[in-house]
């Protein structure tokens, strides 16, 4: 089998699952409520310029204010002629990924101070280029980008740029010799992976639909009312099959009949030969289950992995980083200790990039390997690492193990992690993966008594009230502290159980 989409559309959500030989590889989620807006183009108005960080605040008609960094700002259009260099730092630029909508834009060698380009209440077009994550808000520019099937229309900037994973010399050539007859001069863009072996008439076709489309949203953003959204892009099924059909698709399944007949259309009208099969799913179980997906949804929530050879990694994430442990777990090896963890780190690197992928995990992750003696041990495990990420859409930057066994590494954070999206921190621990134990809560509870006591000597009740949890610990294991207090102190310790107490809360209160 090759690769296979499978789409999964309910009223309240719709999900797109990526499989590679039968393997989940990607999952992408969009919920009716909270759709992603990136891709979005809108008219927005400047309510804030920092000097000091070169930042400027753009009201956009959200709860936030998009956040613009000056190196996100086209100064083409406030007059300025920026300094890009020279040709070769420019001619080749790495394809979006499915939501990455901006394309890496060349960013001048000298860029003025913001205050200088922009003021306060100026209305300015911008795009989304990432969704707000976490803390973070909403990231735009006023590079405004265009993605099609085969090309990235860029109308603020004049290069054409080719994918770097297009690596044939005449292929690229080739490619880029039809877009320079066919475009607009006035326009760049950037040749998508998905154009290998693209004919001219596709290639035309693109140009042509993304040309009418900008026209579209200028003449929409002359009439447009600052805040007001100018473009809205592709929902998350058209998006899927945009992005991610390539040649390699053999196969679409999806399973509601009206988004079936919006896909056969789109493909009909924008998938080049040979375009993929697409089926209308009619199963009696949900797709997602026949396809062996929401197995592996579950899977990705969990923080162990299990390896085939008895080792397991543990991945850990906190708002700045992820960190993924690597153990042997229950494998011995047969031979020495060396190769028994060689073969253990080896295993991992296959596991670890997978999972990568399936949760969508980005930023800084710190990979703490076992332990290597060996030189060539360390080498052998980061080439496996450099080659397995060489599948990887995201963008990834790898250091070599350090003398610690550690492998520092980034990779592209474009939108919540699965985990971020599915998940939410546990009300009882409050995201901290742990709770205070029986007898911290018991010992902080006695010295709050004390406390109560001595601001109170002539107190003669007090009341608890704990959770069953703690109420049981208090009534056995530390009865006898409990009898202790009451004695010493010549009063009365009364517990209620609170029916919906978090198991770490308590009140203690005296009665008068």
């Amino acid at each position: 089998m090759g690769t296979e989409i499978i789409i999964n559309v309910e009223p309240y959500e719709t999900r797109v699952a990526l499989l590679e030989n039968r393997t989940v590889q990607e999952i992408f989620i969009e919920r009716a409520k909270e759709r992603g807006i990136a891709g979005n183009i809108y008219r927005g108005r400047v309510t804030k310029v920092l000097p000091g960080m070169q930042v400027a605040f753009v009201d956009i008609g959200l709860d936030k204010s998009g956040f613009l960094h000056k190196s996100d700002i086209n100064l083409t259009e406030y007059g300025f002629v920026p300094d890009f260099g020279s040709a070769n730092e420019q001619g080749d630029t790495s394809e979006p990924d499915m939501d990455d909508r901006a394309a890496s834009t060349t960013v001048p060698k000298e860029i003025p101070p913001i205050e200088s380009i922009l003021e306060e209440r100026q209305e300015i077009l911008v795009q989304v280029i990432k969704d707000p994550i976490g803390t973070k808000g909403t990231r735009i520019s006023s590079f405004i980008t265009l993605p099609g099937r085969y090309l990235v229309f860029m109308p603020m900037v004049k290069q054409v740029g080719v994918s770097r994973r297009i690596e044939d010399p005449a292929e690229r050539e080739r490619l880029k010799g039809i877009v320079e007859e066919v475009r607009n001069p006035a326009h760049g863009c950037i040749i998508r992976t998905a154009a290998e072996g693209a004919s001219r008439e596709d290639l035309k076709r693109d140009v042509d639909f993304l040309n009418r489309l900008w026209e579209k949203i200028l003449a929409k953003n002359e009439q447009a009312k600052a805040p007001e959204l100018v473009h809205r892009d592709l929902d998350i099924v058209l998006r899927s099959l945009r992005d991610l059909c390539g040649r390699d698709v053999d196969r679409i399944s999806i399973d509601v009949a009206d988004d079936y007949q919006r896909c056969v259309e789109f493909i009909n009208s924008f998938i080049g030969d040979p375009k993929p099969s697409i089926e209308l799913y009619r199963g009696f179980e949900p797709i997602f289950e026949s396809n062996g997906v929401e197995i592996e949804i579950e899977r990705a929530l969990g923080r162990k992995v299990w390896l085939k050879s008895g080792g397991y990694i543990v991945i850990d994430q906190t708002e700045a980083l992820t960190t993924i442990d690597v153990n042997t777990g229950k494998f011995v090896g047969k031979r020495s200790q060396e190769e028994t963890i060689l073969k253990t780190n080896l295993e991992a690197v296959k596991e670890i990039v997978y999972q990568l992928r399936l949760r969508n995990l980005g930023g800084i992750i710190i990979i703490d390997f076992i332990d290597m003696d060996k030189d060539v041990s360390k080498e052998k495990v980061y080439k496996a690492l450099e080659q397995a990420l060489r599948t990887d859409r995201s963008r990834t930057n790898i250091l070599r193990v350090s003398e610690l066994g550690l492998v520092e590494m980034t990779r592209k954070r474009t939108r919540e992690s699965l985990a971020k999206l599915l998940c939410q921190p546990c009300p009882h621990c409050e995201g901290k993966g742990s709770m205070k134990s029986t007898k911290t809560v018991c010992y902080e509870i006695f010295r709050e008594i004390e406390r109560a006591t001595r601001k109170k000597p002539n107190v003669k009740r007090i009341q608890i009230e704990v959770s069953q949890r703690i109420a049981d610990a208090l009534y056995e294991e530390e009865n006898d502290y409990m009898e202790k207090l009451e004695s010493e102190r010549k009063l009365k310790i009364s517990i209620k159980v609170g029916k919906d107490m978090p198991e770490e809360e308590y009140e203690v209160s005296v009665i008068e």
